[in-house]
């Protein structure tokens, strides 16, 4: 997006809210800081914390907790079946664990518009640094379910983000409002016209959603789109378009929302059939990383190092802690 519509949405955003910001910082400014410069985003989809610090360690700007990817870990489909708690808690968890800002997929905020306004301020106490809002109405569908579609009216969801933003504590925290007219069937002029109710009820961003195989919906609307609110698209189907193209089209944000989940099911699969088939574990040495490389990822050398520091050792000297013997890497 040019530079001077980066500009208008700052002023839009703090002008929206009084100008008045509580000068919080952390992880949840620092999306909002990042929404406001020029330059693409790749986001990555996690359902855990495990999944969010890998995501992190490839690079990824941001992590998006996915309803898809966290639904699934729970052996449900992505209906509205989770929990707004259930989001929440996984959410917090990759919070906690990872340095760059995540960005919740709230569905349609699982409800109306008081219960989203709830919903945004739990999500914020909780250290999140912004909450996606889809139009479905409830109960939600995943995208890329088939049968019909059913959306709220442009009107009541443009209520919903505005109760939204209402609602936040800080102007650090990021509301993306997303359309499924596309998904819908309902076409670009009113796929164009609920995108532009959204962002002048005042959401940070607008997701774009498509289950094309070619990205010409994606194209056709950013050609078309004059606000200064930036764009987001998720090229799960259109999956030969890249992030670099995308950015280029006019999309500040790419998230590819499920990849990592799909990659670690395939892994999974294969791997198990591999061991029930021969019996032996010294077969998967291939396709795993060894126990240390698990350790090195949930910190144990930091929980080494705080016990060394905080906890004392049996004859009441500084420097306890049960785990100063296991070793920096362990077989496997």
């Amino acid at each position: 997006m040019p530079g001077d519509q980066s500009t208008r949405h700052r002023a839009r955003r703090a002008a929206r809210r009084g100008g008045v910001s509580t000068g919080r910082q952390g992880r949840d400014g620092a999306m909002a800081r990042l929404l406001d410069q020029s330059g693409g985003l790749v986001a990555i989809g996690a359902h855990d914390a495990l999944s969010a610090r890998l995501g992190q360690n490839a690079g990824f700007d941001l992590i998006w907790g996915s309803g898809f990817e966290v639904s699934a870990t729970h052996g449900v489909p992505d209906a509205n079946v989770l929990t707004m708690s259930e989001q929440l808690r996984a959410c917090q968890w990759m919070a906690d664990t990872v340095r760059i800002p995540v960005i919740a997929d709230c569905d349609n905020g699982y409800g109306n518009a008081i219960n989203a306004a709830v919903t945004t301020r739990r999500f914020e106490a909780a250290g999140i640094a912004g909450i996606c809002v889809e139009d479905s109405a409830f109960p939600k569908r995943c995208s890329f379910y088939e049968g019909r579609r059913a959306l709220v009216p442009a009107a009541e969801h443009a209520l919903k983000i505005r109760a939204c933003k209402q609602a936040q504590r800080s102007d650090d925290f990021v509301v993306i409002a997303r359309t499924e007219a596309f998904i819908a069937g309902l076409g670009l002029d009113e796929a164009l016209e609920r995108a532009r109710a959204y962002a002048e009820a005042g959401a940070d961003a607008v997701l774009v959603h498509s289950k094309q195989a070619a990205p010409d919906e994606l194209v056709a609307f950013a050609q078309r789109w004059s606000l200064p609110t930036p764009l987001v698209a998720v090229p799960t189907t259109y999956d030969q378009t890249s992030a670099a193209v995308l950015h280029d089209l006019g999309y500040r944000v790419v998230i590819f929302a499920n990849q990592g989940l799909r990659t670690a099911i395939k892994a999974v699969e294969e791997g198990l059939a591999l061991l029930r088939g021969t019996g032996r574990a010294a077969d998967l040495r291939d396709r795993m990383v060894p126990l240390g490389r698990v350790f090195e990822l949930v910190g144990l050398d930091d929980l080494r190092q705080d016990e060394h520091r905080y906890l004392l050792a049996e004859d009441g000297a500084p420097g306890g802690g049960d785990l100063q013997g296991l070793p920096a890497e362990a077989p496997g």
